[in-house]
C-alpha cells in the first residue's frame, strides 16, 4: 500500500511506493530548522506528485536543493536534493526526495524515531 500525503488545503497530493524508513531525519541547517519538518527520504522513482495546483519552490545558496511548498496554504511538502552523504559529500548525480513526514496521511511523525543531521555545519 502506498504512502500518501497532502498539504493542509489539499491542493498538493503526493504518493510514495515504499515503506516508511526506519527513522525520519531532522536537519539543523538554517532552512530545515526554520521549517520544522521531519523528512522521510525516498528514491525519486518511488515518488509521485498526484496533484500540485499550488506547487511553489524555493532554492537558496547552491541552488542544488528544491524546497517545494503549497503556495495556497504554505505547507512544506517535499525536497528534491542531492543524496548527500553524512559528511556532506555528493557523487554529483544521485538524488533523493525528502517527503515532509508531518503531512503523511494517518501518520504521527512526532512519534517516529529521528536521526539528526548537522546541516548547520555540513552545507
Amino acid at each position: 500500500m502506498p504512502i500518501t500525503a497532502h498539504c493542509h488545503c489539499g491542493r498538493t497530493s503526493l504518493e510514495v511506493e515504499a515503506e516508511l524508513p526506519a527513522k525520519l531525519t531532522r536537519c539543523t541547517c538554517s532552512m530545515c530548522s526554520r521549517r520544522g519538518h521531519l523528512l522521510a527520504y525516498f528514491k525519486p522513482e518511488q515518488f509521485k506528485v498526484r496533484q500540485a495546483d499550488s506547487d511553489a519552490m524555493y532554492r537558496w545558496n547552491s541552488k542544488l536543493v528544491a524546497h517545494h511548498f503549497c503556495s495556497a496554504c504554505g505547507c512544506a511538502t517535499y525536497t528534491d536534493s542531492p543524496a548527500f552523504g553524512r559528511d556532506g559529500s555528493w557523487d554529483g548525480k544521485t538524488r533523493r526526495i525528502g517527503l515532509n513526514a508531518r503531512i503523511i496521511d494517518d501518520f504521527e511523525a512526532a512519534d517516529w524515531p529521528v536521526t539528526v543531521i548537522d546541516g548547520k555545519n555540513l552545507w
